[in-house]
């Protein structure tokens, strides 16, 4: 049996993507009803960023301090992703080794990396928890 040692043997196959374009506030709400932490945001069917729970739970809409909860929710589902995304996302791919993979999420504080094919295209999703899996599943193999 192959040991199961690439980044392809534990993502997340087809990861929930959003639009650039989607409004922060439904990005909020997606991420909450699929109990996940990061959305990757695409642009015509192509990688444009990538948004987590944190980034658009602190996001503010410019430097307007004096708005009340109804006018900043409001703000919020009228602003897109794409003003709170980081553009430049870390990507591996699937035949990144996982300690390569893990190395990246631990050396960058991430808590996931986005996974792409030799055309760029989005095929997966590798996050800590992966990591810790495959962490374990080898730990079990080794009888420890």
């Amino acid at each position: 049996m192959k040991r199961k040692t690439d980044v392809g043997d534990w993502m997340t196959v087809k990861p929930i993507t959003i639009e650039e374009d989607t409004s922060i506030m439904e990005a909020i709400h997606l991420l909450k009803e699929k109990n996940i932490r990061r959305l990757p945001v695409m642009r015509r069917g192509k990688i444009a960023g990538v948004v987590t729970e944190k980034m658009l739970l602190t996001f503010t809409p410019g430097k307007s301090t004096s708005l009340n909860a109804w006018e900043a929710h409001y703000l919020l589902s009228k602003t897109p992703v794409k003003e709170a995304m980081n553009p430049r996302p870390h990507t591996v791919t699937p035949t990144t080794p996982v300690r390569e993979a893990a190395k990246l999420l631990h050396d960058r504080k991430l808590n996931g990396v986005l996974v792409t094919n030799e055309k760029g295209d989005l095929v997966g999703i590798f996050t800590i928890t992966n990591a810790l899996e495959a962490l374990m599943a080898s730990a079990n193999a080794n009888g420890g």
